[in-house]
């Protein structure tokens, strides 16, 4: 545990727990629906016959069941267990991902994506919330980092390798979610519950105690800073491929290696959450540092005149991301009684989600209507550069206001 303790801090140990392997497992997988197809999307507009504009609605179809459907996960998942809705989720995910690779019909691709994304609601929130369920405190904190840092890698891998296989055919990077599948297997098998479901009950007075969670005024603060890194970071998703294709004169392979290093940056960020959560009396100062550097790493992509400069800035949104979004998921993780963590963590996740959802679609109409008058390269990169000046307003607002109620307090 030697080279682990030198890079996470003292509570390495939390891999040794067999349950929390099962979790980085599926972390692997967890963030493909969005990696993947981000260095793709550009190769793809004459693929589906559609315009720059509307492309966008590949990466929105896969984040808007979220919205809706994770509250309603996160309360099956308190009151059913863990284990059958994160199979599920797994093995939805990952065979309407491959389906992908056999239509070309637009409609079609939207719809499979909104089915991607429904069996992604089973994944992401029920991965955080039994790492939330297994660890407590600072060891939480390190275990979310770990599993994030998880996801990193992936991330880092994923959009390197489709953007090197849609080179030889379009269809071959979705290939790739065939993964899901035994990933699902290996959670049916060997997935041992973290926490014990509630009775009927129990479930009833949840919903209740939900709500009543709801109208504090700390927790809505919380959330709405929680849609800050997912605005930031698909912004980069969504227009990271145009500009390295259509505006520096790069390859898709370019521009999966853009989202790989910013991967690897953000899987960097997530290891030191658990040092940073001790180092600082709350977790202000690191949640307003690591959203600051999502927007000026964002901004430099939006700016950037050459591939390098490009690369600068997609480390340092990585980051940031990387910093911030575990920060936010530890947080809401910590703030939540143990019988409604699912819940309260899936709220969290359609926060992030409606954030993703609607970024793509704004973007998109707002492109389309400085095009004429600015041209379409002035039109993206402007957006960029709105979307970071409205994010970082927001997520500044957020977490000042949020410390002020002391709902960021370090445990």
């Amino acid at each position: 545990m030697g080279l682990a303790t030198r890079l996470v801090g003292d509570d390495a140990d939390v891999v040794a727990d067999p349950r929390f392997r099962v979790i980085l497992l599926g972390s692997v997988v967890s963030p493909m629906g969005a990696s993947l197809v981000s260095p793709l999307l550009d190769s793809l507009v004459g693929v589906y016959g559609v315009s720059e504009a509307r492309i966008g609605l590949v990466m929105a179809a896969f984040t808007a069941p979220a919205i809706a459907a994770i509250p309603l996960v996160g309360l099956v998942s308190d009151r059913y267990g863990r284990k059958p809705v994160l199979t599920a989720g797994l093995a939805t995910f990952g065979a309407a991902g491959v389906a992908l690779a056999f239509t070309a019909d637009f409609r079609a691709v939207v719809a499979l994506r909104l089915l991607q994304g429904i069996g992604f609601t089973g994944i992401a929130p029920v991965l955080i919330a039994a790492t939330g369920d297994l660890f407590a405190g600072d060891r939480e904190a390190t275990a979310q980092g770990v599993r994030f840092t998880t996801v990193g890698l992936s991330l880092a891998l994923v959009p390197a390798l489709a953007g090197l296989l849609v080179a030889l055919a379009w269809q071959y990077p979705f290939a790739l979610y065939a993964l899901g599948l035994p990933a699902a297997a290996v959670v049916h098998v060997h997935f041992e519950e973290p926490t014990t479901a509630t009775d009927d009950g129990d479930a009833a007075r949840n919903v209740h105690r939900l709500g009543a969670a709801l109208r504090r005024p700390r927790l809505g603060l919380v959330l709405l800073g929680r849609t800050v890194p997912s605005v930031l970071w698909f912004g980069f998703l969504t227009y990271n491929s145009i500009v390295v294709v259509r505006f520096l004169d790069g390859s898709p392979g370019a521009a999966g290696a853009l989202v790989g290093v910013a991967s690897a940056a953000s899987s960097v960020g997530g290891t030191q959450v658990g040092r940073l959560t001790a180092a600082f009396e709350t977790r202000r100062v690191p949640l307003l540092a690591g959203t600051a550097a999502s927007g000026v790493g964002l901004g430099g992509v939006a700016l950037a005149p050459s591939l390098a400069i490009a690369g600068v800035g997609a480390v340092v949104v990585g980051a940031g991301f990387g910093v911030v979004l575990t920060l936010y998921r530890s947080t809401i993780s910590t703030l939540a009684p143990d019988d409604l963590r699912g819940s309260l963590v899936s709220l969290g996740e359609s926060a992030g989600r409606l954030g993703s959802t609607l970024t793509p679609v704004v973007m998109g109409g707002a492109v389309a209507l400085a095009t004429p008058r600015y041209g379409f390269e002035a039109a993206v990169r402007g957006t960029l550069l709105g979307v970071v000046g409205c994010g970082v307003a927001v997520g500044v607002v957020a977490v000042v206001l949020a410390d002020r109620y002391a709902g960021l307090a370090a445990d």
